[in-house]
């Protein structure tokens, strides 16, 4: 599947005017048939207006009535050069194939639980989701709470090891300086030893003069 521009508007467009199938949009529009069910449903995208993919370059008139014929038929997207002009020069999100995205929120979860020092910029970055859906795990809001569970992302294939082991020391050290310029407890001031007197040597009494034979046997009677 071929990344296409607008993927929410064109399965607006999709929905309204074709008989494709909940999944066939999802795989070309690249999102859940969930989402999708809830854009027919009218709870997902109400004010995006629809984009005609065919119209637009991203789609052959062929290759939708060949969907619209056979339901398990997968559209292909026409490769655009001005799509590939407008994709941002920085590095893209991770992208998580359609078969894995339903475990992410089980990842999510695994990272609320296990690990809260990461941040949720963090774990968005990550695993290639969005804050609001980290949100909507960790209060139990998401629409499949009662089956997600705690899944390490390593296990689930979504992330490496290394990957993983690198953000949670990240975040954890961040965390431990954080802690320590707000809550930690403060370093105590060395107290400056006592500073040892100068060694000043005795000075030494010299005679007024010189000794003479009689201060040293005396006189001679």
């Amino acid at each position: 599947m071929t990344d296409i521009l607008m993927p929410k508007a064109t399965a607006v467009w999709l929905v309204d005017n074709t008989s494709l199938s909940f999944e066939q949009i999802a795989d070309f529009c690249g999102l859940h048939p969930l989402e999708v069910r809830g854009i027919a449903d009218g709870d997902v995208a109400r004010d995006i207006r629809g984009v005609d993919p065919v119209t637009g370059g991203q789609l052959t008139r062929e290759e939708l009535e060949k969907a619209q014929d056979n339901p398990d038929y997968r559209m292909k997207a026409v490769v655009s050069r001005h799509a590939e002009l407008l994709k941002p020069s920085k590095t893209a999100p991770k992208y998580t194939p359609v078969s894995r995205r339903q475990d992410r929120p089980d990842a999510i979860f695994w990272f609320v639980r296990n690990h809260p020092e990461v941040t949720d910029a963090q774990i968005a970055k990550l695993l290639g989701t969005t804050k609001s859906t980290i949100e909507s795990v960790r209060n139990r809001t998401h629409w499949n709470s009662a089956n997600i569970k705690p899944v390490d992302p390593v296990t689930l294939g979504l992330i490496g090891q290394l990957q993983l082991d690198e953000i949670v020391k990240k975040a954890a050290d961040k965390k431990a300086k954080d802690d320590a310029k707000s809550g930690g407890a403060a370093l105590q001031s060395i107290q400056a030893e006592p500073e040892e007197p100068e060694f000043v040597p005795e000075e030494r009494v010299r005679p007024g003069a010189e000794p003479t034979a009689e201060s040293v046997f005396g006189k001679n009677d």
